[in-house]
């Protein structure tokens, strides 16, 4: 339909409805372009409030400074093993638990599930679980980000819905007429159909483990163990330290405040920028109907 021949209430909520969006879009995206321009901006430009669309004073001290610390690579290297390993373990475990779970023929079904949401609401608090992973020797160890948690159990149950509501019965039955069994189904059928949830589910367990930072705090002790959360708090707390430190002395205050500001905003980047750049190749997945056509007649 061409603007002629929309009518003027139409064409005035398209635009109010443009409006909006573009709004909502710049509440949502302004604030991280700020923090980008403020990481290479002179810190008293931006405390003033003279950087606003535009970097001023640019300098990348902060970046370099960051950087020039060999703990950045470690923990880099030590998060995104954590990452790719727990999220490839908790697809392995929430994807066939809630296939399972999911089917009316398992009778246990109901009962295994109740144990699931009964640990969302019901636990053994810090002390206890720091104990049970002591006793299983998990404690400073990689496998303390892997195994304990390796399912969500908000996404087991998004998991078990998508499985329950959005893969036809009839789909089983036309494959186990032809000899299929639950396993060969799952692998063939249900898991390629089910690209969308395995996206979704993956980045929201990706994210977590990227963002892992109590685990880090917790139950290791090894430097060369801790993941990048660690690592940047540390990193960031000593230039507090350096910042408050400093001031004491004068002038010599204002320069460590002025680039450990700068440190503080570059950290912000670094922490988010790998999770920014992958989002954008599974964001398609999430609205896209993959079910379509999958039954005929």
């Amino acid at each position: 339909m061409s603007l002629r021949s929309k009518s003027i209430p139409e064409i005035s909520f398209t635009i109010v409805l443009g409006l909006i969006c573009a709004a909502i879009f710049l509440l949502i995206a302004y604030p991280l372009y700020f923090i980008v321009i403020a990481s290479i901006s002179d810190s008293v430009l931006v405390s003033t409030g003279k950087v606003l669309l535009f970097p001023k004073g640019i300098s990348f001290f902060g970046y370099s400074e960051i950087f020039q610390d060999s703990r950045i690579w470690t923990g880099y290297r030590n998060t995104i093993f954590y990452t790719a390993a727990g999220t490839l373990v908790n697809l392995l475990v929430t994807l066939p638990a809630a296939y399972v779970l999911s089917r009316k023929e398992f009778k246990y079904g109901k009962y295994i599930m109740f144990a699931f949401v009964f640990t969302m609401f019901f636990n053994g608090g810090l002390i206890p679980t720091y104990l049970l992973m002591k006793d299983l020797h998990l404690i400073n160890t990689v496998w303390v980000f892997i195994i304990p948690f390796c399912v969500n159990v908000f996404y087991l149950i998004i998991a078990l819905t998508f499985f329950e509501n959005s893969l036809p019965k009839e789909l089983y039955e036309a494959a186990a007429m032809d000899g299929c069994s639950h396993f060969k189904y799952f692998m063939t059928v249900a898991l390629p159909l089910s690209k969308a949830l395995i996206s979704v589910i993956g980045l929201y367990y990706l994210v977590g483990h990227w963002n892992n930072f109590f685990t880090g705090l917790i139950y290791i002790r090894s430097n060369e163990l801790q993941p990048l959360q660690i690592v940047l708090r540390d990193i960031l707390l000593s230039n507090q330290v350096f910042s408050g430190g400093a001031g004491t002395g004068g002038s010599a205050g204002g320069y460590a405040q002025r680039y450990a500001d700068q440190i503080k905003y570059g950290v912000i980047i670094i922490s988010t920028l790998p999770v920014l750049l992958v989002y954008p190749f599974i964001q398609k997945y999430f609205d896209k109907g993959v079910m379509i056509g999958s039954v005929k007649g």
